[in-house]
């Protein structure tokens, strides 16, 4: 069954909507929680969640590619029980991984103006994984919006992990370089 009559499914209320989701998307969801969560279980419940936030959503949204629509809800929550799980200490799993990478991109403040700045600046990044060249972007959501570790984007691409490794650098470096250009760097206190 093709995205388009899922969407029916679910704007027709039809409880079929969510075993066809879970049939062609279930792996895939699976991948993106159990990426952030490292854990099975946990994997499972944000899945159910992400089925649950779906069937609320529609109607009246009508996502135009479903995956995509599907796979924010769940990293959304599964980051969301991370964050729980790990308030009073760093957790395992590759989050803190990869958001420490990004880390030196990316300065985060508290302060108001940069609260209202947050929407233009995921915007102009948007912008920047849009730009780059196919593998270079593929393995750049792999490892920041999939959170895949370092040795899965590797056997993916029939890479070593050091020619990942040096690529998710120089890509970093170039978004640190624009983002600083255009007033986004980070700056020491």
């Amino acid at each position: 069954m093709d995205d388009r009559q899922i969407v029916e499914l679910f704007w027709q209320r039809s409880e079929r909507a969510l075993t066809m989701t879970a049939e062609k998307y279930g792996r895939y969801l699976n991948s993106i929680a159990r990426n952030i969560l490292s854990s099975w279980q946990d994997s499972e419940e944000c899945v159910n969640d992400t089925y649950h936030n779906a069937w609320q959503a529609m109607p009246p949204h009508r996502p135009a590619i479903l995956s995509a629509f599907l796979g924010k809800i769940t990293r959304r929550i599964a980051i969301d029980r991370w964050r729980r799980q790990t308030a009073d200490k760093r957790g395992g799993g590759q989050v803190p991984l990869a958001l420490e990478e990004l880390e030196e991109c990316v300065a985060g403040t508290g302060s108001v103006e940069d609260a209202v700045l947050r929407r233009e600046l995921i915007e102009r990044i948007g912008r920047f994984v849009e730009a780059l060249p196919g593998a270079e972007r593929k393995v750049f959501l792999c490892r920041y919006w999939y959170l895949d570790s370092i040795d899965t984007i590797a056997a993916r691409m029939g890479w070593s992990r050091s020619k990942v490794t040096s690529m998710l650098h120089r890509t970093r470096n170039k978004l640190r370089t624009l983002l600083e250009t255009e007033g986004y760097g980070y700056e020491e206190h």
